[in-house]
């Protein structure tokens, strides 16, 4: 199998429910955001490697998450089809609340803003949560612009997941620097 097919190149493909689009639609954006971000956390789980490998499942089951997302964004109105899609569960969104309160409980109380940075790990988190947070926006747009039956319980768990992989982003940047023994930088007006 090819890798090209030539049918985008006039700037159009499918949705996963068979809708042809432009490139330019607010769903082709979204799962575009979507695979960025799969792919920051592809650097973030390789920038893991050497210091905390056992992080490395963790960081592979968001990314199949991800892709689930996907699939439910790329499709819209085929209501068959959407039944046989992957299901976002609260059970997953709460996954990520257990492992921001594990990090949570060996980190020192944040009293300040922090300045994105410190050991490579930490960057590479702060830099896929702020790929998280655009994402979520734009699947925040989306929902402004489709109609109330296309916005699914699945749907709506994907946005709370969104939110909370960004908190879950947000925190292990900071368990990064913890564990590397990496002072955060406070933000300061005068700086």
């Amino acid at each position: 199998m090819k890798i090209y097919s030539r049918t985008g190149d006039q700037g159009y493909t499918h949705l996963l429910s068979g809708e042809r689009v432009s490139k330019s639609n607010e769903r082709i954006e979204i799962y575009g955001d979507l695979d960025e971000l799969n792919a920051s956390l592809g650097m973030l789980a390789a920038n893991l490697l050497a210091t905390m490998p056992e992080l490395s499942p963790e960081i592979q089951q968001i990314q199949s998450i991800l892709f689930q997302i996907g699939s439910l964004v790329a499709s819209s109105t085929n209501r068959f089809l959407n039944k046989n899609l992957p299901v976002i569960t609260a059970a997953q969104i709460q996954q990520l609340e257990q492992a921001i309160d594990q990090m949570e409980s060996v980190l020192p109380v944040l009293k300040n803003f922090i300045l994105p940075g410190g050991h490579i790990s930490a960057a590479s988190a702060h830099l896929a949560r702020t790929v998280c947070r655009r994402t979520e926006r734009h699947l925040v747009g989306l929902f402004a612009h489709i109609s109330d039956n296309e916005i699914t319980e699945s749907l709506k768990n994907a946005l709370a997941y969104l939110n909370r992989l960004s908190d879950y982003l947000f925190v292990l940047a900071r368990y990064c620097n913890f564990k590397r023994a990496i002072a955060e930088k406070r933000w300061s007006a005068s700086s």
